[in-house]
């Protein structure tokens, strides 16, 4: 629909919310599996509960990235569409991401209601769910993408961006891992290298490189603008960090566990390089441990090192840094893109 596409910001969250139904729907009619009534059921229940229920940014982002690069020119209404299940593959594969991350980590809650895993229905069938909302992106590429000639290049951006964002989960579990808990290891390169393939592959080039893609350009000829996507993610983890320590659970939508997790996070990290022997002694003691005694006292230590005031330092300097190399961009389509993912999480509160 033109006029919701490029109407207001409402309409076009309102009009993307419709094709997931449309996609929904498509795969639980897909001849690829015989579905029973159960299973069916099991499904729709299963994509309700896991998909839609974000601030879906990534998905949206596909369809105002692909509005710029048209520089002006209305989108036809197939050309919304794609651009929606694009920016539907992405918010799938955030899904299946997150189904297991949460079971890794034993998260409790999830964008304000229980881990799909915590459903006592459900359990460790949610590994297997992961596993179907992955598997689900191909099949919505091949129904509307096939005949593009940029159908290769999505599946193998998918793949790739899959690979890069298990690597980083894959680092980020074993720096962190029960066994061996060791702060000393928590340092700036180990942090950006998690953050940078766990995080801002997927969440930031992906939907950019998705809209270029349906552009008819070609990703080799942007690395730049991968370049520039992958800071800016970096810097949108140092905010989820410093959210799930000093932000408001009931505005995030869910209740901070880095520091019981032992997670390497940017403000461990920034703590350990400004650590007298006594806080570090505190911080090996209580960091990674689940009592609220110890929170308090690894909160107390940030709150001694002046952590916030590093943070918002961080933070100016950040976004200086990444205007000047968006604005050396020597496309205007390109740098209005850049900046309005910058524009969405310049800080932001949850």
């Amino acid at each position: 629909m033109e006029g919701a596409a490029n109407g207001s910001v409402d309409d076009r969250k309102i009009y993307f919310r419709s094709i997931y139904s449309q996609l929904k729907s498509e795969l639980l009619e897909n001849s690829a599996f015989d579905f029973t009534d159960d299973a069916r059921e099991w499904i729709d229940k299963m994509l309700d509960y896991n998909v839609p229920g974000g601030k879906l940014n990534r998905g949206i982002s596909v369809v105002d990235s692909y509005e710029f690069l048209k520089e002006g020119n209305a989108l036809k209404d197939d050309e919304v569409f794609l651009a929606c299940a694009l920016g539907w593959c992405i918010e799938w594969l955030q899904a299946y991401f997150l189904v297991l991350d949460d079971i890794m980590d034993g998260s409790h809650t999830r964008r304000g209601q229980p881990c799909w895993f915590r459903d006592p229905k459900v359990g460790l069938i949610a590994v297997n769910d992961g596993i179907l909302l992955r598997n689900h992106i191909p099949q919505i590429l091949r129904k509307h993408f096939k005949g593009k000639p940029y159908y290769v290049d999505l599946l193998d951006l998918f793949n790739e961006v899959e690979f890069q964002t298990a690597s980083g989960q894959m680092l980020d579990l074993i720096t962190t891992f029960e066994g061996e808990k060791d702060l000393s290891k928590y340092k700036l390169p180990v942090y950006r290298r998690i953050v940078q393939y766990k995080t801002a592959y997927y969440s930031f080039y992906l939907p950019v490189a998705c809209s270029l893609l349906m552009a008819g350009k070609k990703l080799e000829d942007f690395t730049s603008v991968r370049d520039i996507l992958v800071e800016m993610g970096a810097y949108f983890q140092a905010q989820d960090d410093y959210l799930d320590c000093f932000g408001d659970p009931e505005v995030i939508g869910k209740i901070g566990t880095d520091i019981e997790d032992f997670k390497c996070s940017w403000l461990v990290v920034q703590a350990m390089e400004r650590v007298n022997e006594n806080q570090k002694k505190i911080l090996h003691e209580n960091y990674g441990r689940e009592d609220a005694e110890s929170v308090m006292k690894v909160k107390a230590v940030y709150n001694d090192l002046n952590l916030k005031d590093v943070y918002s330092e961080y933070e100016s300097t950040s976004y200086e840094q990444l205007i000047s190399q968006i604005e050396a961009e020597p496309s205007e389509a390109v740098q209005e893109v850049l900046k309005s993912f910058l524009a969405k999480i310049y800080k932001r509160q949850k």
